[in-house]
């Protein structure tokens, strides 16, 4: 049957009765493939999309499942759906039942379907490092279903295999999923920043096709999908591409009045599910350290004529390599200045991330230094050539108080987080200013505290990048840069005298 043919006797389902609709339905799948997309609406844009990666939904009740299932069954010959639990994947078999009428070729053990000439498999990873069972296993399609629920290390490392050996079988990732509830989910309105962030100054149409590769260690966008030469090597740039979807494009679904039950959720629940709201408020963990709405407030408040006297301080998280970056923060009074961010590649070593941070300094401002781990080099050769620069040692010992003056600190790194956090805080004075950027305030919000033996202990950043994929690299540059430090003018400090941040000096 034509696809036109398909459109006129679907049509005529929203004239029928109950008893005609089970009649026409019968003669569909007669006539019909297992599944079809649902005609003229973002669904059918989906299933035709020809992005590399495409992450389709938003809202709830726009079909997300059965676009999965379908382009299993009809696009691809190996296919794998992921769940990040287990549990969750019961659905999606059950729906996959629902549309081929039966449960053969289903291995329960081997959670695997088999079909005549194809395959789909169902899969989960809810530990970090369950995705190394996967590593090596060749699929044509790569299903993420509630992409947010993934940290974004795990989702990269699944996706390296996607590939085949079929002439002419395409291949593709399909991501589904609803507005992150937390920060672990804020990866994707990053990866996916021209059509979900709105600070992105190039913002993308839905459907639209956007190219990407990775130089450097990190993603860049191109403008086409030419290949290109990199090192002596041809790359290949991915498309991607976004296609919103809400409740009121599923027919069957509006009928069973889905629509008022997702009408009647509390805020910010309601826009998030009902809308497909990527801006509507985050489910924030109650420890977390600085909260979302505070730097947001910080950044309304930014503007390039802000910039309040000379350069005070500068920042720098070291990078070396991977997809971390080495991250310089300049702060004029409580005005930061917009980051400045190199691929760990860029600074390969120890002179190269000094020399990064000397070309950012402006008015004999201090450079403060992370120094654990490859941060050491850099600031070596910072003092050797005689810079104002101070060593942050987030390990060290804390001597000051919170603001009230009760509460003490484990460590340094709370120390300066936490300062970091009442200098946020709505009732500081002066107000700070915060350059613009999801990823600014992704880095910001990310650490969790908790109080331990009556003092204050932030979050392990091995900890914390194991738990959002990530390194939080711009935070930390602009918390080494809100350190408060004299320059060596206002004391008559000699060239090349170094010192250990001490809050008691």
């Amino acid at each position: 049957m034509s696809r036109d043919a398909l459109a006129k006797l679907k049509s005529l389902l929203g004239h029928a009765t109950p008893e005609e609709r089970a009649e026409l339905a019968a003669i569909a799948r007669r006539l019909t493939p297992a599944w079809v997309p649902l005609f003229h609406g973002p669904q059918q844009a989906a299933y035709d999309s020809a992005a590399d990666v495409l992450f389709y939904g938003g809202a709830a009740g726009g079909g997300k499942t059965d676009l999965v299932i379908g382009a299993a069954l009809t696009l691809h010959r190996r296919s794998i759906i992921f769940r990040r639990v287990g549990t969750e994947l019961q659905a999606i078999i059950d729906r996959m039942a629902e549309i081929l009428g039966s449960c053969d070729g289903f291995n329960v053990q081997k959670n695997v379907w088999r079909l005549p000439g194809r395959q789909v498999e169902f899969g989960a990873v809810p530990v970090p490092g369950d995705e190394k069972k996967y590593q090596g296993r060749p699929h044509d399609l790569k299903v993420f279903d509630e992409i947010t629920s993934f940290p974004e290390a795990q989702f990269r490392f699944l996706i390296t295999w996607l590939r085949t050996t079929v002439k002419g079988q395409r291949c593709r990732v399909i991501c589904t999923g609803n507005p992150p509830v937390d920060g672990q989910g804020e990866w994707v309105v990053r990866y996916w920043a021209p059509w979900l962030d709105r600070d992105h100054p190039n913002p993308a149409a839905p459907g639209e096709l956007r190219w990407f590769a990775v130089q450097e260690g990190r993603d860049v966008e191109l403008e086409s999908g030419e290949p290109f030469l990199q090192q002596g090597r041809l790359i290949t740039p991915q498309s991607r591409t976004f296609i919103p979807s809400r409740v009121q494009d599923n027919p069957f679904l509006m009928e069973t009045g889905y629509e008022a039950t997702l009408q009647a959720l509390p805020e910010p629940l309601r826009s998030r599910m009902l809308e497909g709201d990527f801006t509507a408020g985050r489910e924030e963990n109650p420890f977390q350290v600085i909260p979302g709405a505070w730097v947001i407030a910080a950044q309304s408040r930014w503007n390039e004529q802000g910039r309040q006297g000379p350069m005070d301080a500068v920042g720098q998280d070291v990078a070396r390599g991977g997809r971390a970056e080495t991250v310089i923060a300049r702060r004029h009074g409580s005005w930061y200045d917009q980051l400045l961010c190199y691929p760990g590649t860029a600074t390969p070593d120890g002179p190269s991330a000094a020399a990064v941070a000397m070309s950012a300094v402006r008015n004999g401002a201090p450079i403060h230094v992370d120094v654990i781990g490859c941060g050491t080099s850099p600031y070596d050769h910072l003092n050797q050539a005689g810079v104002h620069v101070v060593a942050i040692n987030g390990a060290g010992a804390s001597y000051g108080t919170d603001r009230s003056g009760k509460l003490r600190f484990h460590n340094l790194r709370a120390e300066l987080w936490w300062k970091m956090r009442e200098a946020l805080d709505p009732a500081a004075v002066p107000p700070v200013a915060l350059p613009p950027g999801q990823a600014v305030r992704a880095d910001l919000c990310a650490p969790t505290w908790t109080l331990r033996a009556g003092r204050i202990l932030i979050e392990a950043k091995e900890d914390l990048m194991a738990r959002i994929g990530r390194s939080p690299d711009k935070g930390d540059a602009i918390v080494y840069a809100s350190v408060e430090t004299p320059k060596r003018a206002a004391f008559g400090g000699r060239a090349g005298h170094v010192v250990e941040y001490d809050p008691w000096k």
